[in-house]
Protein backbone atom coordinates (compact mmCIF):
# COMPACT_ATOMS: atom_id res chain seq x y z
CA UNK A 1 0.00 0.00 0.00
CA UNK A 2 1.30 3.95 -0.88
CA UNK A 3 0.48 5.18 2.80
CA UNK A 4 0.41 8.68 1.63
CA UNK A 5 -1.87 8.30 -1.17
CA UNK A 6 -4.01 6.34 0.47
CA UNK A 7 -4.62 7.62 4.00
CA UNK A 8 -8.45 8.80 3.90
CA UNK A 9 -8.79 4.87 3.46
CA UNK A 10 -7.31 3.89 7.53
CA UNK A 11 -8.86 4.62 10.40
CA UNK A 12 -6.83 7.15 12.60
CA UNK A 13 -5.61 7.85 16.40
CA UNK A 14 -4.66 10.61 17.90
CA UNK A 15 -1.96 9.96 20.18
CA UNK A 16 -1.32 11.55 23.77
CA UNK A 17 1.77 12.70 25.10
CA UNK A 18 3.16 10.16 26.47
CA UNK A 19 2.11 8.21 22.99
CA UNK A 20 3.68 10.87 20.74
CA UNK A 21 7.03 11.08 22.46
CA UNK A 22 7.62 7.01 22.02
CA UNK A 23 6.45 7.80 18.21
CA UNK A 24 8.75 10.33 18.25
CA UNK A 25 12.07 8.08 19.45
CA UNK A 26 10.78 4.97 17.89
CA UNK A 27 10.83 7.06 14.32
CA UNK A 28 14.18 8.89 14.61
CA UNK A 29 15.58 5.50 16.17
CA UNK A 30 16.41 6.75 19.70
CA UNK A 31 14.30 3.56 20.61
CA UNK A 32 16.33 0.98 18.15
CA UNK A 33 16.44 -1.87 17.92
CA UNK A 34 12.61 -1.25 18.34
CA UNK A 35 10.49 -0.63 15.01
CA UNK A 36 7.40 -0.06 16.55
CA UNK A 37 5.19 -0.38 19.61
CA UNK A 38 5.86 -4.00 21.45
CA UNK A 39 3.48 -7.08 20.59
CA UNK A 40 1.85 -9.40 23.19
CA UNK A 41 5.39 -12.15 23.32
CA UNK A 42 7.63 -8.72 23.62
CA UNK A 43 6.36 -7.42 25.75
CA UNK A 44 6.13 -10.22 28.31
CA UNK A 45 9.48 -10.67 27.33
CA UNK A 46 10.24 -7.33 28.94
CA UNK A 47 8.25 -8.12 31.65
CA UNK A 48 10.20 -11.29 32.81
CA UNK A 49 13.50 -10.49 31.14
CA UNK A 50 14.27 -7.53 30.22
CA UNK A 51 14.55 -8.33 27.03
CA UNK A 52 12.68 -8.44 23.54
CA UNK A 53 11.47 -11.60 22.14
CA UNK A 54 14.85 -11.97 19.95
CA UNK A 55 17.25 -11.85 22.93
CA UNK A 56 17.68 -8.10 22.43
CA UNK A 57 18.29 -6.33 25.96
CA UNK A 58 15.41 -3.91 26.15
CA UNK A 59 14.09 -3.01 29.94
CA UNK A 60 11.17 -0.66 29.52
CA UNK A 61 7.58 -2.31 27.34
CA UNK A 62 7.04 0.87 24.65
CA UNK A 63 3.33 0.30 24.05
CA UNK A 64 0.39 1.47 22.57
CA UNK A 65 -2.79 1.82 25.06
CA UNK A 66 -6.18 2.43 23.44
CA UNK A 67 -9.90 1.99 24.89
CA UNK A 68 -11.49 -1.08 24.79
CA UNK A 69 -13.78 0.35 22.70
CA UNK A 70 -12.25 0.80 19.90
CA UNK A 71 -12.42 -2.57 17.42
CA UNK A 72 -8.96 -2.14 15.75
CA UNK A 73 -8.02 -5.71 14.47
CA UNK A 74 -5.31 -7.27 13.95
CA UNK A 75 -3.91 -6.85 9.82
CA UNK A 76 -5.23 -3.65 10.25
CA UNK A 77 -2.95 -0.56 9.19
CA UNK A 78 -4.04 2.70 11.00
CA UNK A 79 -2.79 6.44 11.07
CA UNK A 80 -0.99 7.53 14.17
CA UNK A 81 -1.41 11.16 14.35
CA UNK A 82 -0.64 14.05 16.83
CA UNK A 83 -3.59 15.52 18.90
CA UNK A 84 -4.74 17.61 15.82
CA UNK A 85 -5.34 15.17 13.86
CA UNK A 86 -1.75 15.55 11.89
CA UNK A 87 -0.88 12.38 10.43
CA UNK A 88 2.74 11.06 11.66
CA UNK A 89 2.80 7.49 10.64
CA UNK A 90 1.61 4.48 10.10
CA UNK A 91 1.34 1.43 12.24
CA UNK A 92 0.39 -1.94 10.49
CA UNK A 93 -1.37 -4.03 13.95
CA UNK A 94 0.80 -7.08 15.01
CA UNK A 95 -0.90 -7.79 18.13
CA UNK A 96 -3.86 -6.53 20.21
CA UNK A 97 -3.84 -7.52 23.74
CA UNK A 98 -4.29 -6.99 27.31
CA UNK A 99 -1.62 -6.17 29.40
CA UNK A 100 -1.46 -7.93 32.80
CA UNK A 101 -0.78 -4.42 34.66
CA UNK A 102 -0.42 -5.75 37.88
CA UNK A 103 3.09 -7.75 36.89
CA UNK A 104 3.83 -5.18 34.43
CA UNK A 105 3.88 -2.46 37.87
CA UNK A 106 6.07 -5.12 39.60
CA UNK A 107 8.35 -5.82 36.97
CA UNK A 108 9.25 -1.85 36.05
CA UNK A 109 8.92 -0.36 39.01
CA UNK A 110 9.76 -3.10 41.46
CA UNK A 111 6.26 -1.95 42.90
CA UNK A 112 2.79 -1.72 43.26
CA UNK A 113 2.34 1.25 45.23
CA UNK A 114 0.09 3.65 43.65
CA UNK A 115 2.28 6.85 45.43
CA UNK A 116 4.52 5.90 42.93
CA UNK A 117 3.25 8.55 40.18
CA UNK A 118 4.59 5.65 36.84
CA UNK A 119 2.54 2.56 38.76
CA UNK A 120 -0.17 5.52 39.14
CA UNK A 121 -0.28 6.34 35.40
CA UNK A 122 -0.04 2.84 34.30
CA UNK A 123 -3.19 2.17 36.57
CA UNK A 124 -5.54 4.95 36.43
CA UNK A 125 -4.58 6.47 33.08
CA UNK A 126 -3.41 3.67 30.76
CA UNK A 127 -5.99 2.15 28.29
CA UNK A 128 -6.86 -1.57 28.80
CA UNK A 129 -5.87 -2.72 25.56
CA UNK A 130 -2.44 -2.48 23.59
CA UNK A 131 -1.66 -2.54 20.10
CA UNK A 132 1.75 -3.79 19.21
CA UNK A 133 3.44 -3.50 15.09
CA UNK A 134 5.98 -2.06 12.91
CA UNK A 135 5.67 1.74 12.06
CA UNK A 136 6.29 3.37 8.96
CA UNK A 137 7.20 7.23 8.66
CA UNK A 138 5.24 9.76 7.06
CA UNK A 139 6.37 13.30 8.41
CA UNK A 140 8.88 14.06 11.10
CA UNK A 141 6.92 15.82 14.32
CA UNK A 142 7.96 19.63 14.26
CA UNK A 143 8.01 21.44 17.55
CA UNK A 144 9.18 25.62 16.27
CA UNK A 145 11.37 25.91 19.30
CA UNK A 146 15.07 25.39 20.06
CA UNK A 147 15.00 23.62 16.33
CA UNK A 148 19.21 24.24 16.81
CA UNK A 149 18.98 21.62 19.60
CA UNK A 150 17.10 18.91 18.55
CA UNK A 151 19.47 16.19 17.40
CA UNK A 152 18.05 12.54 15.78
CA UNK A 153 20.59 10.25 16.70
CA UNK A 154 22.46 10.14 13.30
CA UNK A 155 23.05 13.62 13.02
CA UNK A 156 24.53 13.76 16.58
CA UNK A 157 26.89 11.09 15.65
CA UNK A 158 27.72 12.88 12.51
CA UNK A 159 28.45 15.56 14.56
CA UNK A 160 30.94 13.40 16.82
CA UNK A 161 32.74 12.20 13.71
CA UNK A 162 33.19 15.61 12.26
CA UNK A 163 34.44 16.96 15.41
CA UNK A 164 36.69 13.55 15.63
CA UNK A 165 35.09 12.97 19.25
CA UNK A 166 35.79 8.64 19.51
CA UNK A 167 34.64 9.11 23.31
CA UNK A 168 31.35 11.28 24.31
CA UNK A 169 30.19 11.03 27.63
CA UNK A 170 26.32 11.56 27.73
CA UNK A 171 24.32 13.22 31.07
CA UNK A 172 21.27 12.90 32.13
CA UNK A 173 18.95 15.22 33.53
CA UNK A 174 15.35 16.23 34.06
CA UNK A 175 16.29 19.69 36.13
CA UNK A 176 18.32 22.56 36.22
CA UNK A 177 21.81 22.19 36.16
CA UNK A 178 23.38 24.15 39.26
CA UNK A 179 26.93 24.48 39.93
CA UNK A 180 27.69 20.90 41.58
CA UNK A 181 26.13 19.16 38.60
CA UNK A 182 28.70 21.11 36.27
CA UNK A 183 31.97 20.02 38.47
CA UNK A 184 30.03 16.38 38.27
CA UNK A 185 30.46 16.66 34.47
CA UNK A 186 33.61 18.38 34.56
CA UNK A 187 35.19 16.17 36.63
CA UNK A 188 34.02 13.36 34.62
CA UNK A 189 35.41 15.02 31.59
CA UNK A 190 38.90 15.42 32.96
CA UNK A 191 39.05 12.30 34.38
CA UNK A 192 38.21 10.49 31.33
CA UNK A 193 39.43 12.76 28.99
CA UNK A 194 36.34 13.17 26.72
CA UNK A 195 34.03 15.93 25.87
CA UNK A 196 30.27 15.67 27.46
CA UNK A 197 26.78 15.54 26.01
CA UNK A 198 24.39 17.36 28.05
CA UNK A 199 21.08 15.32 27.06
CA UNK A 200 18.05 17.01 28.92
CA UNK A 201 14.46 15.47 29.01
CA UNK A 202 12.31 17.88 27.19
CA UNK A 203 9.40 15.42 27.00
CA UNK A 204 7.68 14.07 29.65
CA UNK A 205 8.84 14.46 33.31
CA UNK A 206 7.70 14.90 36.89
CA UNK A 207 4.84 17.35 37.06
CA UNK A 208 6.70 19.10 39.75
CA UNK A 209 9.63 19.31 37.20
CA UNK A 210 10.97 23.42 36.15
CA UNK A 211 9.10 23.32 32.51
CA UNK A 212 11.81 22.66 29.42
CA UNK A 213 12.29 26.11 28.51
CA UNK A 214 13.45 27.76 31.44
CA UNK A 215 15.70 24.52 31.80
CA UNK A 216 16.76 24.69 28.46
CA UNK A 217 17.63 28.11 28.77
CA UNK A 218 19.71 27.53 32.02
CA UNK A 219 21.37 24.97 30.14
CA UNK A 220 22.40 26.88 26.97
CA UNK A 221 24.08 29.50 29.55
CA UNK A 222 26.50 26.68 30.81
CA UNK A 223 27.45 25.06 27.93
CA UNK A 224 28.21 28.52 26.10
CA UNK A 225 29.45 30.20 28.78
CA UNK A 226 31.43 27.93 31.39
CA UNK A 227 31.41 24.66 29.48
CA UNK A 228 32.13 25.75 25.94
CA UNK A 229 35.15 23.48 25.81
CA UNK A 230 33.96 20.09 26.55
CA UNK A 231 30.33 20.42 26.41
CA UNK A 232 28.03 19.80 23.65
CA UNK A 233 23.67 20.49 24.44
CA UNK A 234 21.37 18.25 22.52
CA UNK A 235 17.51 17.87 23.83
CA UNK A 236 16.05 14.16 24.19
CA UNK A 237 12.72 14.23 23.36
CA UNK A 238 11.64 11.50 25.83
CA UNK A 239 8.43 10.59 28.33
CA UNK A 240 10.24 9.53 30.91
CA UNK A 241 8.52 6.66 33.33
CA UNK A 242 10.31 7.16 36.60
CA UNK A 243 11.28 3.36 37.13
CA UNK A 244 15.02 4.56 38.27
CA UNK A 245 16.90 1.13 37.88
CA UNK A 246 15.64 -0.02 34.68
CA UNK A 247 15.22 3.39 33.65
CA UNK A 248 18.59 4.17 34.17
CA UNK A 249 19.55 0.85 31.84
CA UNK A 250 16.95 2.15 29.40
CA UNK A 251 18.70 5.68 29.48
CA UNK A 252 21.83 4.05 29.00
CA UNK A 253 20.64 2.15 26.03
CA UNK A 254 19.21 5.43 24.04
CA UNK A 255 22.73 7.26 24.67
CA UNK A 256 24.16 4.12 22.88
CA UNK A 257 22.09 4.93 20.35
CA UNK A 258 22.59 8.91 20.18
CA UNK A 259 26.60 7.85 19.71
CA UNK A 260 27.87 8.36 23.72
CA UNK A 261 30.29 5.91 24.63
CA UNK A 262 30.13 6.68 28.90
CA UNK A 263 27.03 7.05 30.56
CA UNK A 264 26.63 9.10 34.00
CA UNK A 265 24.25 7.60 35.97
CA UNK A 266 23.59 9.11 39.05
CA UNK A 267 22.18 8.75 42.95
CA UNK A 268 19.12 7.73 42.92
CA UNK A 269 18.77 8.16 39.07
CA UNK A 270 15.32 8.56 37.46
CA UNK A 271 13.79 7.90 40.65
CA UNK A 272 10.12 10.01 41.74
CA UNK A 273 11.74 10.94 45.14
CA UNK A 274 9.66 9.32 48.45
CA UNK A 275 6.79 7.84 49.65
CA UNK A 276 4.18 9.77 52.13
CA UNK A 277 6.73 7.74 54.56
CA UNK A 278 9.38 9.80 53.13
CA UNK A 279 11.16 6.67 52.04
CA UNK A 280 12.89 6.50 48.91
CA UNK A 281 11.06 4.15 46.40
CA UNK A 282 14.79 3.26 45.12
CA UNK A 283 17.91 2.55 46.72
CA UNK A 284 20.95 5.41 45.92
CA UNK A 285 22.52 2.87 44.12
CA UNK A 286 19.88 0.38 43.14
CA UNK A 287 20.34 2.25 39.03
CA UNK A 288 23.98 2.32 39.01
CA UNK A 289 24.36 -1.55 39.79
CA UNK A 290 21.69 -2.46 36.98
CA UNK A 291 23.73 0.04 34.54
CA UNK A 292 26.75 -1.48 35.60
CA UNK A 293 25.58 -5.25 35.50
CA UNK A 294 24.58 -4.89 31.91
CA UNK A 295 27.29 -2.07 30.44
CA UNK A 296 29.25 -4.74 28.84
CA UNK A 297 26.57 -5.99 26.54
CA UNK A 298 25.16 -2.50 26.08
CA UNK A 299 28.96 -0.98 24.84
CA UNK A 300 29.03 1.81 26.71
CA UNK A 301 31.11 2.48 30.41
CA UNK A 302 29.44 3.38 33.14
CA UNK A 303 30.09 6.85 35.17
CA UNK A 304 28.97 6.44 38.86
CA UNK A 305 27.93 10.12 39.85
CA UNK A 306 29.50 10.53 43.18
CA UNK A 307 28.06 12.95 45.80
CA UNK A 308 29.50 15.92 45.82
CA UNK A 309 29.66 19.21 48.87
CA UNK A 310 30.77 22.09 49.20
CA UNK A 311 34.23 22.59 51.62
CA UNK A 312 34.07 26.11 53.04
CA UNK A 313 37.56 25.17 53.78
CA UNK A 314 38.50 24.33 50.03
CA UNK A 315 36.18 26.67 48.49
CA UNK A 316 35.89 24.00 46.18
CA UNK A 317 33.06 20.98 45.28
CA UNK A 318 34.60 17.90 47.21
CA UNK A 319 33.11 14.36 47.33
CA UNK A 320 31.82 13.01 50.10
CA UNK A 321 34.48 10.16 50.83
CA UNK A 322 37.18 12.40 50.29
CA UNK A 323 35.95 15.33 53.03
CA UNK A 324 37.73 15.22 56.25
CA UNK A 325 36.19 14.58 59.77
CA UNK A 326 35.43 17.79 61.07
CA UNK A 327 35.32 19.90 58.14
CA UNK A 328 33.04 22.33 57.30
CA UNK A 329 30.95 22.09 54.52
CA UNK A 330 27.68 24.30 53.03
CA UNK A 331 24.32 22.95 51.42
CA UNK A 332 21.16 24.53 50.82
CA UNK A 333 18.04 22.26 50.40
CA UNK A 334 16.08 22.28 47.12
CA UNK A 335 13.23 23.41 49.36
CA UNK A 336 15.52 26.10 51.00
CA UNK A 337 16.60 26.97 47.37
CA UNK A 338 12.99 27.21 46.33
CA UNK A 339 11.88 29.23 49.43
CA UNK A 340 14.82 32.07 48.97
CA UNK A 341 13.81 31.89 45.12
CA UNK A 342 10.15 33.11 46.03
CA UNK A 343 11.42 35.59 48.81
CA UNK A 344 14.21 37.15 46.76
CA UNK A 345 16.82 36.26 48.46
CA UNK A 346 20.17 36.01 48.01
CA UNK A 347 21.60 32.57 46.69
CA UNK A 348 25.69 32.05 46.98
CA UNK A 349 27.61 32.34 43.88
CA UNK A 350 29.30 28.43 44.88
CA UNK A 351 25.54 27.34 44.57
CA UNK A 352 24.91 27.82 41.43
CA UNK A 353 25.75 30.39 38.52
CA UNK A 354 23.97 34.23 38.38
CA UNK A 355 22.76 33.62 35.27
CA UNK A 356 21.00 30.87 36.34
CA UNK A 357 19.33 32.36 39.51
CA UNK A 358 18.00 35.19 36.33
CA UNK A 359 16.73 32.49 34.87
CA UNK A 360 14.68 30.52 37.30
CA UNK A 361 13.55 33.64 39.43
CA UNK A 362 12.01 34.84 36.01
CA UNK A 363 10.15 31.58 35.50
CA UNK A 364 9.14 31.61 39.32
CA UNK A 365 7.24 34.63 38.42
CA UNK A 366 6.13 33.42 35.60
CA UNK A 367 4.62 29.89 37.53
CA UNK A 368 2.57 32.44 39.77
CA UNK A 369 0.30 32.83 36.81
CA UNK A 370 0.08 28.98 36.17
CA UNK A 371 -3.83 27.81 36.48
CA UNK A 372 -5.26 25.75 38.88
CA UNK A 373 -7.88 23.05 38.40
CA UNK A 374 -9.74 21.64 42.04
CA UNK A 375 -12.46 18.75 40.74
CA UNK A 376 -14.62 18.06 43.83
CA UNK A 377 -15.79 14.24 43.03
CA UNK A 378 -18.51 12.41 45.16
CA UNK A 379 -21.99 10.52 45.57
CA UNK A 380 -25.19 12.56 44.69
CA UNK A 381 -26.03 14.80 47.74
CA UNK A 382 -22.84 14.22 49.41
CA UNK A 383 -22.35 18.26 49.25
CA UNK A 384 -20.21 18.83 46.20
CA UNK A 385 -22.31 21.91 44.95
CA UNK A 386 -22.41 23.52 48.40
CA UNK A 387 -18.94 23.24 49.07
CA UNK A 388 -17.48 24.28 45.52
CA UNK A 389 -20.31 27.67 45.40
CA UNK A 390 -18.54 28.33 48.71
CA UNK A 391 -15.17 28.17 47.79
CA UNK A 392 -16.23 29.99 44.17
CA UNK A 393 -17.24 33.00 46.28
CA UNK A 394 -13.92 33.01 48.94
CA UNK A 395 -11.71 32.51 45.78
CA UNK A 396 -12.92 35.40 43.98
CA UNK A 397 -12.72 37.51 47.16
CA UNK A 398 -8.99 36.74 48.19
CA UNK A 399 -7.43 37.05 45.13
CA UNK A 400 -7.34 38.32 41.20
CA UNK A 401 -7.50 35.11 39.21
CA UNK A 402 -10.47 34.61 37.38
CA UNK A 403 -12.41 31.74 38.81
CA UNK A 404 -15.01 29.73 36.69
CA UNK A 405 -17.82 27.34 38.41
CA UNK A 406 -18.06 23.95 36.46
CA UNK A 407 -21.31 21.80 38.60
CA UNK A 408 -22.17 18.57 37.33
CA UNK A 409 -25.51 19.74 37.13
CA UNK A 410 -25.41 22.47 34.80
CA UNK A 411 -22.79 20.85 32.52
CA UNK A 412 -25.55 18.63 31.86
CA UNK A 413 -27.70 20.97 30.79
CA UNK A 414 -25.54 22.39 28.47
CA UNK A 415 -22.27 21.02 27.79
CA UNK A 416 -23.32 17.35 27.77
CA UNK A 417 -27.11 17.46 27.26
CA UNK A 418 -26.88 14.65 23.99
CA UNK A 419 -25.64 12.19 26.71
CA UNK A 420 -27.06 9.77 28.73
CA UNK A 421 -26.10 7.71 31.81
CA UNK A 422 -24.19 5.05 29.91
CA UNK A 423 -20.39 4.13 31.72
CA UNK A 424 -19.28 5.26 28.00
CA UNK A 425 -21.20 8.50 28.24
CA UNK A 426 -20.95 9.27 31.58
CA UNK A 427 -16.48 8.74 30.88
CA UNK A 428 -17.42 11.64 27.96
CA UNK A 429 -19.02 14.22 30.56
CA UNK A 430 -16.11 13.76 32.29
CA UNK A 431 -13.92 14.03 29.82
CA UNK A 432 -15.40 16.98 28.64
CA UNK A 433 -15.36 19.01 31.92
CA UNK A 434 -11.39 18.01 32.20
CA UNK A 435 -10.93 19.66 28.89
CA UNK A 436 -12.98 22.86 29.82
CA UNK A 437 -11.12 22.68 32.98
CA UNK A 438 -7.59 22.21 31.29
CA UNK A 439 -8.44 25.25 29.00
CA UNK A 440 -9.17 27.42 31.77
CA UNK A 441 -5.76 26.53 33.58
CA UNK A 442 -3.83 26.84 30.61
CA UNK A 443 -4.52 30.62 30.62
CA UNK A 444 -4.08 31.26 34.08
CA UNK A 445 -7.78 30.85 35.68
CA UNK A 446 -8.93 28.63 38.24
CA UNK A 447 -11.71 26.03 37.26
CA UNK A 448 -13.62 24.77 40.29
CA UNK A 449 -15.43 20.95 39.12
CA UNK A 450 -18.12 19.56 40.82
CA UNK A 451 -19.84 16.27 39.43
CA UNK A 452 -20.16 12.65 40.55
CA UNK A 453 -17.57 11.51 37.98
CA UNK A 454 -17.75 8.08 39.56
CA UNK A 455 -15.07 6.42 37.44
CA UNK A 456 -11.24 6.22 38.64
CA UNK A 457 -9.57 6.18 35.14
CA UNK A 458 -12.43 8.98 33.60
CA UNK A 459 -11.12 11.14 36.68
CA UNK A 460 -7.37 10.44 35.88
CA UNK A 461 -8.00 11.29 32.42
CA UNK A 462 -9.46 14.50 33.45
CA UNK A 463 -6.43 14.99 35.18
CA UNK A 464 -3.68 14.10 32.74
CA UNK A 465 -5.06 17.14 30.30
CA UNK A 466 -5.33 19.97 33.55
CA UNK A 467 -1.82 18.80 34.56
CA UNK A 468 -0.17 19.79 30.79
CA UNK A 469 -1.02 23.04 31.95
CA UNK A 470 -1.33 23.65 35.78
CA UNK A 471 -2.38 21.90 38.99
CA UNK A 472 -4.92 19.15 39.65
CA UNK A 473 -6.40 18.80 43.30
CA UNK A 474 -8.83 16.20 43.27
CA UNK A 475 -11.04 16.20 45.89
CA UNK A 476 -13.19 13.31 47.64
CA UNK A 477 -16.54 14.29 48.88
CA UNK A 478 -16.96 11.30 50.81
CA UNK A 479 -20.09 11.84 52.64
CA UNK A 480 -21.33 8.31 53.53
CA UNK A 481 -24.27 6.76 51.51
CA UNK A 482 -26.44 6.65 54.31
CA UNK A 483 -26.05 11.00 55.21
CA UNK A 484 -26.51 11.11 51.30
CA UNK A 485 -29.80 9.51 51.16
CA UNK A 486 -30.70 11.42 54.50
CA UNK A 487 -30.62 14.71 52.20
CA UNK A 488 -32.14 13.33 49.11
CA UNK A 489 -34.03 16.33 48.43
CA UNK A 490 -34.65 15.46 44.94
CA UNK A 491 -35.74 11.83 45.98
CA UNK A 492 -33.75 10.46 43.41
CA UNK A 493 -32.07 7.70 45.95
CA UNK A 494 -35.82 7.05 46.61
CA UNK A 495 -36.64 6.05 43.24
CA UNK A 496 -33.60 4.26 42.22
CA UNK A 497 -34.17 1.95 45.62
CA UNK A 498 -37.59 1.74 44.18
CA UNK A 499 -35.87 0.54 40.47
CA UNK A 500 -37.81 3.75 39.21
CA UNK A 501 -34.38 5.15 37.95
CA UNK A 502 -31.80 2.45 36.68
CA UNK A 503 -27.78 2.39 36.89
CA UNK A 504 -27.82 5.06 39.78
CA UNK A 505 -24.49 5.65 41.50
CA UNK A 506 -24.42 4.22 44.99
CA UNK A 507 -27.24 1.93 44.69
CA UNK A 508 -26.91 -0.23 41.40
CA UNK A 509 -24.35 1.88 39.67
CA UNK A 510 -20.66 1.54 41.29
CA UNK A 511 -18.63 4.57 42.95
CA UNK A 512 -15.28 4.47 42.59
CA UNK A 513 -13.89 6.43 45.29
CA UNK A 514 -10.01 8.12 45.01
CA UNK A 515 -7.61 6.00 46.58
CA UNK A 516 -4.83 9.04 46.47
CA UNK A 517 -6.86 12.47 46.31
CA UNK A 518 -5.01 15.25 47.41
CA UNK A 519 -7.79 16.08 50.36
CA UNK A 520 -11.03 14.11 51.48
CA UNK A 521 -13.71 16.10 52.93
CA UNK A 522 -16.66 14.46 54.88
CA UNK A 523 -19.65 16.98 54.82
CA UNK A 524 -21.50 14.95 57.38
CA UNK A 525 -19.30 16.28 60.72
CA UNK A 526 -18.16 19.51 58.88
CA UNK A 527 -19.47 22.46 58.07
CA UNK A 528 -19.15 24.23 54.31
CA UNK A 529 -17.20 26.93 55.42
CA UNK A 530 -14.81 24.63 57.45
CA UNK A 531 -14.28 22.69 54.25
CA UNK A 532 -13.87 25.62 51.88
CA UNK A 533 -11.06 27.09 54.51
CA UNK A 534 -9.40 23.63 54.76
CA UNK A 535 -9.21 23.59 50.93
CA UNK A 536 -7.93 27.03 50.95
CA UNK A 537 -5.37 26.83 53.12
CA UNK A 538 -4.44 23.13 51.52
CA UNK A 539 -3.92 25.03 47.87
CA UNK A 540 -2.05 28.24 49.42
CA UNK A 541 0.26 25.83 50.19
CA UNK A 542 1.38 24.42 46.85
CA UNK A 543 1.06 27.96 45.35
CA UNK A 544 0.69 31.39 47.51
CA UNK A 545 -0.14 32.77 43.86
CA UNK A 546 -3.52 31.12 44.33
CA UNK A 547 -4.57 32.94 47.50
CA UNK A 548 -3.75 35.80 48.96
CA UNK A 549 -1.47 35.90 51.86
CA UNK A 550 -4.03 37.17 54.50
CA UNK A 551 -6.30 34.01 53.62
CA UNK A 552 -4.66 32.14 56.61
Amino acid sequence: MNYKNDLDKLRRINLNEHQLFDLEMIMVGGFSPLKGFLNEADYYSVLDNLRLANGDLWPIPITLDVSRNFDFFVGESVVLCDPYGNPLAVMEIESRYEPNKELEARSVYGMTNQEHPGVWRLMNQANDVYLGGSIHVLRSRSYGDFDELRHTPQELKDIFIDKRWTNVIAFQTRNPMHRAHFELVKNASEHIGAPVLIHPVVGVTSKDDINYITRVQTYKIICEKYGKEFTILSLLPLAMRMAGPREALWHMLIRKNYGATHFIVGRDHAGPGKDSFGNPFYGPNEASDLAEKYADEVGMKVVSSAELMYSKVKKRYVSVEKIQKGEEVESISGTEFRRRLLAGEEIPDWFSFPETIDILRSAINRQSQRGLTIFLTGLSGSGKSTIANALVSKLLERQEKGVTLLDGDVIRSHLTSELGFSKEHRDLNVQRVGFVASEITKHGGIAVCALIAPYAKARAKARELVEQHGDFIEVHVSTPLAVCEERDVKGLYAKARKGLIKGFTGIDDPYEAPENPEFIIDTSNNNPDNSVQEIIEFISNINPAFVTKDTI
